[in-house]
């Protein structure tokens, strides 16, 4: 596999993670509605824990599905289940960084912060999964280039498929 599929191969857990909390949805937020000492809400309604639990389940279950299609880029199946939680969690807890500074700033729920959505996720499950497998910093790189696409296509599709009421 070439570096650049390689990247790709691994950071899919972290990208399924992401997305599928739209899918789940959920009523209870993770904050519990709960405001913050500015006023304003911590992460707001979109985050919810059956999304958040969700995601985190379909992140490891895609690293369990990629283990059974490649062992051989995991070694082996505890390290799989390791690298598709801390990339999976690491999505997850990055884009719950990226609503709270959002609701700082005074952002709805849901508005577009171009970079903040696009990097944050990327960001956070990098740093978590480093300790367990690293990317050369040409994958990390070609990664910051290629994810705001790639998230702007899958925003796009949950918007057609109705999981997303915008296409942002």
């Amino acid at each position: 596999m070439n570096e650049i599929a390689e990247a790709l191969w691994y950071i899919l857990p972290a990208y399924f993670a992401n997305a599928s909390p739209v899918v789940f949805k959920g009523k209870t937020p993770m904050d519990f509605g709960k405001k913050f000492v500015d006023g304003r809400r911590v992460f707001g309604n979109g985050k919810t824990w059956r999304g958040f639990f969700g995601g985190l389940f379909t992140g490891i279950l895609i690293s369990i599905i990629q283990y059974n299609l490649t062992p051989h880029f995991y070694g082996s199946l505890s390290s799989a289940l390791k690298l598709g939680f801390a990339l999976s969690f690491g999505a997850l807890l990055g884009d719950l960084i990226g609503s709270f500074v959002k609701r700082r700033v005074g952002m709805e729920s849901g508005y577009p912060a171009v970079g903040l959505d696009q990097w944050g996720f990327l960001i956070a499950a990098l740093v978590l999964a480093f300790p367990i497998k690293a990317l050369s910093t040409k994958q990390v790189l070609f990664l910051l280039v290629v994810t705001p696409f790639i998230h702007w296509w899958a925003n796009i599709f949950a918007y057609k498929m109705k999981w997303k009421s915008v296409p942002w």
